[in-house]
């Protein structure tokens, strides 16, 4: 998969009994991995939320549409956000990407360890306009994915099959996930045949790293009349640009601005996504003060 970039199914079950996303990000936590410089469990952390916001984010209508994802469980990696549009353009954050710790006992990643099991997973709708949607569940693992199941279950009243997963070497070797809702309309028959077969989904970043996308719709859901209806493409990509940084120090106001401007004559703002350095000098901070002075004038 190429680097920063993944790709999305969408498809439905059995008529539309349920509908199902499926997607590779592998690309994605790659160059998320590179920017922060992450630790092998800090990149699956990561490689975990691409997969899931950007599942998460295709569903909304409208440009300006975005969801943002937060698990802040207290553990030392601190919060994990990630910010999906419905272009399939995402960006993630961890706040100690650094942070390492030993395997489990089975050998895997742990993931729930770094990001902490105390506290919550939000999810916040923005539109655009008027006042986000905030959702709020308590963290069952802090493993992500049974995280956004119950988000799933709790907040949205819909049960959900959540299977996330990323592989990793000394590169990212697979990493994606696995959505599936079941609607009003789903049969016990499907019902019965998406619980047998949901033990295959446990080991999604396994079948990443062996088949395509679509061969994993073939071999995984042969028998459930699979349709798929899309492809889309994914990309790892910031929205940062000076404008809204400046927007960022504006909001700091003026009497904070002066004391940077007094003390260090100057000041340098780096992007949490991205890493992206922005430079600004005494005499550009004393012109953002008087812009924004003036502009509340008016």
């Amino acid at each position: 998969m190429e680097l920063g970039r993944g790709r999305l199914l969408r498809l439905t079950l059995m008529g539309g009994q349920a509908r199902v996303f499926l997607c590779d990000t592998t690309g994605m936590a790659q160059e998320a991995r590179d920017i922060h410089n992450a630790s092998n469990t800090c990149s699956a952390a990561m490689g975990r939320m691409i997969a899931a916001t950007a599942m998460m984010g295709v569903n909304l209508k409208s440009d300006g549409d975005r969801i943002t994802a937060t698990i802040n469980g207290g553990g030392p990696a601190g919060p994990l956000c990630a910010v999906a549009g419905p272009d399939g353009a995402v960006k993630v954050t961890i706040e100690h990407p650094e942070v390492e710790l030993k395997l489990k006992a089975n050998g895997k990643l742990d993931v729930g360890g770094v990001l902490g099991r105390d506290g919550q997973l939000t999810i916040m709708r923005s539109y655009g306009f008027g006042e986000p949607y905030l959702g709020k569940v308590q963290l069952v693992s802090g493993e992500i994915a049974e995280d956004f199941a119950m988000y799933y279950l709790e907040s949205e009243q819909t049960p959900t099959l959540c299977a996330l997963g990323t592989l990793v070497g000394e590169n990212i070797i697979s990493s994606g996930g696995i959505l599936i809702q079941a609607m009003p309309e789903c049969s016990e028959q499907l019902l019965d045949q998406l619980e047998i077969r949901a033990e295959l989904f446990g080991s999604i970043s396994q079948l990443l790293s062996e088949m395509s996308l679509e061969e994993i719709v073939e071999n995984c859901f042969r028998g459930l009349e699979p349709e798929i209806l899309e492809s889309m493409p994914l990309k790892l990509e910031c929205d940062c640009s000076r404008p809204k940084i400046e927007q960022v120090i504006l909001s700091m106001g003026a009497d904070e601005i002066r004391d940077l401007i007094r003390e260090q004559n100057g000041c340098e703002v780096t992007c949490h996504f991205c890493r992206k350095h922005y430079m600004f000098t005494g005499s550009e901070l004393e012109a953002l003060v008087e812009e924004g002075l003036s502009g509340s004038d008016e």
